[in-house]
């Protein structure tokens, strides 16, 4: 298991009560949870739960209905997403989005450049991004245009330059998605390494069995109401978890293959 048991202490991250709507349609309702620095917690639902969402309101890339976030004891609700981004709050898409026309360099570069703690010199900039590159496996194509890369290189494009801001907390939005067994594999060690660093992690994931193995807890949500939270094996095992999820109503978990 690549999961770790997080340190003790105050939470990083609190979410209460937030609940957030699209005209009419309610896309989380009431949702709270709180996560210890160092955690790493997978976000598990059917499409449309509402996970990609609550992401963005985390990253401030979307505003709330009503409820708090609350991120190292500090209301951020009200924050844009430059300020969240400078304050430890670094993300990836379920779509990659580099700046197609230019370099691998250059994108990890902006990240580097507007990320969190003081301002850097050009070398240090520099020197960050050699190292992310090397910890996403992009080092040898640092010189490469970002719109020249193939699905698995513009993940590792996506979460090297999250990494270059300088994160403490990270939101992964289905970085596993459309990876063959093998890039699963490997991205599974990058992340292992991330944790080691002691970066807060929240991970929505469809490929169940990369997740169980990367994070301490599961949060199940389904129309963005909270199922289920706790331990990965108690959350899958859950009633709730397998007729909403998997369907599967009363069959056992051992019974169905999760891919």
């Amino acid at each position: 298991m690549i999961g770790q048991a997080a340190a003790a202490g105050p939470p990083i991250l609190e979410l209460r009560q937030v609940s957030k709507s699209f005209g009419r349609l309610q896309v989380l309702t009431n949702l709270s949870f709180s996560l210890s620095e160092g955690a790493a917690l997978g976000i598990l639902g059917p499409n449309g739960a509402g996970k990609t969402t609550m992401l963005n309101l985390i990253a401030g890339e979307s505003s709330v209905a009503s409820g708090q976030i609350l991120f190292r004891g500090m209301d951020i609700t009200a924050a844009p997403a430059p300020e969240r981004c400078r304050r430890g709050i670094g993300r990836t898409y379920q779509v990659p989005r580099p700046f197609v026309g230019m370099t691998v360099f250059e994108n990890v570069l902006v990240g580097a450049t507007y990320g969190r703690g003081p301002e850097r010199s050009d070398q240090d900039a520099s020197d960050l991004c050699h190292e992310v590159l090397q910890q996403a496996g992009l080092l040898e194509r640092a010189d490469v245009l970002a719109g020249n890369l193939g699905l698995l290189d513009r993940k590792r494009l996506d979460l090297a330059r999250a990494l270059a801001t300088r994160p403490s907390l990270l939101l992964l939005d289905e970085i596993a998605g459309g990876l063959t067994d093998p890039e699963v594999h490997a991205l599974l060690e990058v992340i292992a390494e991330i944790r080691s660093r002691h970066i807060t992690i929240i991970w929505i994931e469809h490929i169940v069995h990369a997740l169980i193995s990367a994070v301490d807890r599961i949060l199940a949500i389904n129309f963005g109401v909270k199922l289920a939270e706790g331990l990965p094996q108690e959350v899958l095992a859950s009633r709730e978890f397998q007729e909403i999820y998997l369907g599967v109503g009363e069959r056992s978990l051992s019974a169905v293959k999760i891919a």
